[in-house]
This record gives C-alpha cells, structure tokens and sequence, in this order.
C-alpha cells in the first residue's frame, strides 16, 4: 500500500504501539509447558534421535483437503530414506475456520492415550473421509451429533468396540482437550498461519501452505541426507 504524506509520521508511532502492546502481553502469559513435546513420530521408531537424522515437522489439520494431499508424498520420501536418516513429526493443527477440526485433532489425542499406533491410520481416516465433515455437510447438525458420527464411523473401525467406553471418557476428560489446545498454542508459537505448514530441521520450509509433491520433498532432503 502505499501511504499519502499525512500517513508518513503516524506510521511509526503506531508500529511502536504495536511493538509495546505485543511485549507487555508476552511477559503477562507464560504458553503452557506440555508434559511431553508436541507432536506424533511417524514410524516405528518410538523416538528419533534429532541430532541423528534430519527431522520433518508436519502441522496438519485432519479436515483440511490440503493437508490430506500434503500427507502421501510426504510418507513416501520418508519411506525413501527410512526412519534412521529421515525423522517425521506430525502435529495437529485445528484450523479456527474448520468447525470440526477441533473435534477430529481431539479425537486423535484421544485414541493415542488409548494406543499409540492407533494415531496414524486414525489421521489417515480423517483424511478418507474428511468431506463428510467440511462445515456445509455438517452446518444443520450438532456438536454431540457430529462426535457420535466421528466415533462410531471412524474411530470405532480403528480401535475396537471394546475400547470405545475408554474412548467416549478420555474425549470428554480435560486431558484430551488441553492436550488438542496445547497443540493449536505450539503451531501458533512456532508461527504457523495454515496448513500443511513444514518444517525441515526447525527451519520453516518455503511451500508451507500447500501440499509439497514427492520430486520437490527428494530435492529437498538429498542434500541434507547426503551430509550425514
């Protein structure tokens, strides 16, 4: 935009008020402090060694068509390289103008305190299955209505019926909601405005925001494998 000559010195009064607003509200509110470090390791390694492979971050939201494209070429090249050389985290990320994608993130935390490595073929789910619960599909329906449909047609197939009264108390526990609130204050701590949005090595990657095919994730990580 480009600013008339009456723009030109209130322009930096107002940024300094910006600035001295923005700091006062940091130093009011510590971000909570997770009992564990956000996020889920793909893989059947329990736990990378960050210093000993290059490590993928992936925030996704389970409802958002870009992050369901983003996934498969991503899980491709880290089945390229294997777990030992390339290290995916996926954190969920529930989108404010995505209206279940609170419930799906949440759903996810709780199947995972149920079993770990039910959480990836749950995501994958949402991903299969995801229009279904887009705001307009779901706009006449209520909350309770739409996490009955997410229990019986997506999670149930997942973990059973025998875990399901574990289930419907760890989704409806504190627990299950601070942990999916902690999630969406990290991606906002680390900057993250959309999804997918990627991080290689802590550094943000630059095609954040749209899915990143097979050919570019291969350019991108050859040279850090190889430096190994």
């Amino acid at each position: 935009m480009v600013a008339g000559r009456g723009s030109v010195t209130s322009l930096p009064v107002l940024v300094v008020a910006i600035v001295a607003v923005g700091g006062f509200g940091r130093c009011a509110a510590q971000l909570p402090i997770p009992a564990r470090t956000d996020g889920f390791v793909w893989g059947a390694a329990p736990a990378p060694a960050w210093g000993g492979a290059v490590v993928v971050e992936a925030f996704f939201d389970p409802v958002c068509p870009d992050s369901r494209d983003a996934w498969p070429p991503l899980q491709k090249a880290a089945q390229h390289y294997g777990a030992a050389r390339v290290a995916v985290v996926v954190h969920l990320f529930p989108l404010p103008y995505h209206s279940n994608a609170f419930i799906a993130c949440r759903s996810i935390h709780t199947v995972n305190k149920i079993n770990a490595s039910a959480v990836y073929p749950l995501l994958e789910k949402f991903f299969k299955y995801q229009e279904g619960y887009y705001n307009q599909p779901t706009y006449t329906k209520s909350r309770a209505a739409v996490v009955d449909e997410i229990t019986n047609n997506l999670v149930a197939p997942i973990i059973g019926e025998a875990n399901l009264a574990a289930y419907k108390s760890g989704f409806n526990d504190s627990q299950s909601d601070q942990a999916t609130r902690i999630s969406f204050k990290y991606g906002c701590a680390r900057g993250v405005t959309g999804t997918p949005y990627f991080f290689v090595n802590g550094m943000p990657l630059g095609d954040s925001g749209s899915p990143v095919d097979y050919n570019k994730w291969i350019s991108t990580l050859d040279p850090l494998v190889g430096k190994m």
